[in-house]
């Protein structure tokens, strides 16, 4: 009897969920510069495939903006023949890292690298899909759409297209905004649908010269890689892509596993498991030339307060989405591209954790720093690169701060009796000007005893150089013991 109503639970919330994530399946697939159907692939087998794999019980796998940027880069420069070929190779990896029980280790990513990255995608998302607001094309990389800014002002005051579709784009945003507020309008319809379907039919009672989503057939969409494609993997660029798509997914979904734990009170994620589900179905997709999947916390925590119990409502939601793309494809031709550009646009808003940053600047302000130099750094170079710059900020702050080193100092008032230096903490390369500093200070005239007994850590650099100090010390014509 326990099993009915856990059915009718998870049959209401996979309702809930494929009505979020159809709206952003075709808003990441657009936004990725591949057709729109790829997206409701990925979506599909995030449903029917992850879903039913073992790992986190609730939380739902899909295309998820925070990898727009990556999978965009990486069809211009590849082409989208080759995309299905890297996300197969990093399905594989994810595979291999589960297996040999990495997943765990993605809990010991700096949460400052992971809130910089979202903020960094957030910000190239949005500076990007202003222009898709007015259906305009952007001119490519972060850096460049935000230069070119005050032509797309210009171009779209003089252009009643632009300015048509910038309303239907910023009335899509407000709906977002405004529709949870409304209680029994939300409890109906989630937001995403409410606002791009409000903005599909003002387009279409008003008439508005606005560009549309463009269909073809689901089976048309999916292009398998071929010999050609898997070759390109060797070069060094596919390699790195192929390393920023299974390491940035593969942290966005444990840390999505771990919000999604903290919202029910059911079983706790495997991470090596869900590692594995998310590599699956991050090689199948790879295998129908489809989107990279990650967990996705919009679709994850909409199940979770939709009352889902188990596994069966993602699964369910899988299936709805492969039925809406086999039975009505056409419906997605009469959504304005800049509804979409607003639903994106208000994603990458929520993916810059700006109610974080003032708290974190007060109470932890490296870690502020890492979050900030990770979202500049992507903004400004590029996605893989950013993170590995953040990562290394954070491995240096976290070195600088753990190679604490003090010196207690005790003079005794007899002169003949030696100035007595007790070490104690970490003695690295990093603190050695410091340490220096204060040898230096010390009287020259005294006999001194130096007792690095209470270092914890002591390494070369700093050996050598307090090595070097006690013979300095010593042509002076005065003692410098050094006691171990």
């Amino acid at each position: 009897m326990n099993k009915i109503p856990h059915f009718r639970a998870d049959f209401t919330a996979s309702l809930v969920v494929f009505l979020v994530a159809v709206p952003l399946c075709v808003g990441v697939a657009v936004a990725s510069g591949v057709p729109a159907e790829l997206g409701l692939v990925t979506g599909i087998v995030g449903g029917l495939l992850t879903g039913l794999l073992p790992g986190s019980s609730l939380q739902v796998s899909g295309p998820a903006a925070g990898l727009t940027v990556l999978v965009f880069e990486a069809v211009k420069e590849y082409g989208i023949g080759t995309l299905g070929a890297l996300v197969l190779a990093a399905g594989v990896l994810q595979l291999a890292m589960g297996a040999l029980k990495l997943g765990r280790w993605f809990r010991a990513i700096s949460v400052a690298v992971v809130q910089g990255m979202l903020a960094g995608i957030g910000l190239v998302l949005i500076t990007g899909q202003l222009y898709a607001l007015t259906d305009a094309k952007a001119p490519g990389s972060g850096l460049a759409n935000i230069g070119s800014l005050p032509d797309l002002v210009a171009d779209t005051i003089g252009s009643g297209h632009a300015l048509s579709a910038l309303a239907i784009g910023v009335g899509t945003i407000a709906v977002l905004m405004l529709w949870p507020r409304w209680k029994r309008g939300a409890a109906v319809l989630p937001a995403p649908l409410a606002a791009v379907a409000l903005a599909t039919i003002a387009a279409w009672v008003l008439n508005l010269p606005v560009a549309h989503v463009k269909v073809n057939g689901l089976l048309e969409a999916i292009q398998p890689p071929g010999l050609a494609d898997l070759s390109r993997l060797a070069g060094v660029g596919a390699i790195g892509t192929v390393l920023a798509f299974a390491l940035i997914a593969s942290a966005e979904s444990l840390f999505s596993a771990a919000a999604v734990d903290r919202l029910h009170d059911g079983p706790r994620t495997d991470y090596d498991k869900e590692l594995m589900a998310q590599g699956a179905g991050n090689a199948v997709c790879g295998v129908l030339g489809a989107l990279p999947m990650t967990a996705v916390i919009v679709r994850s925590s909409a199940n979770v307060h939709a009352g889902a119990k188990t596994k069966l409502s993602r699964v369910l939601h899988g299936g709805w989405i492969l039925l809406f793309a086999a039975a009505f494809p056409a419906a997605l031709g009469v959504v304005p591209i800049a509804a979409l550009a607003g639903v994106l646009v208000y994603s990458g808003w929520k993916l810059i954790p700006l109610r974080d940053l003032r708290p974190l600047w007060r109470e932890h302000r490296g870690e502020a720093v890492v979050l900030m130099v990770t979202a500049i750094s992507i903004v400004t170079i590029s996605m893989f690169e950013g993170v590995l710059i953040g990562l290394l900020v954070a491995v240096g702050k976290t070195a600088w701060e753990t190679s604490h080193v003090h010196l207690e100092v005790r003079t005794p008032d007899d002169a003949e009796e030696p100035v007595q230096v007790r070490a104690v903490g970490n003695a690295t390369f990093l603190r050695l000007p410091k340490i220096l500093d204060q040898l230096e200070a010390l009287p020259t005239d005294r006999d001194i005893e130096l007792d690095i007994s209470g270092l914890r850590h002591l390494d070369h650099a700093c050996a050598s150089a307090l090595t070097n100090w006690a013979e300095q010390h010593r042509r002076s014509s005065r003692v410098a013991e050094l006691v171990s």
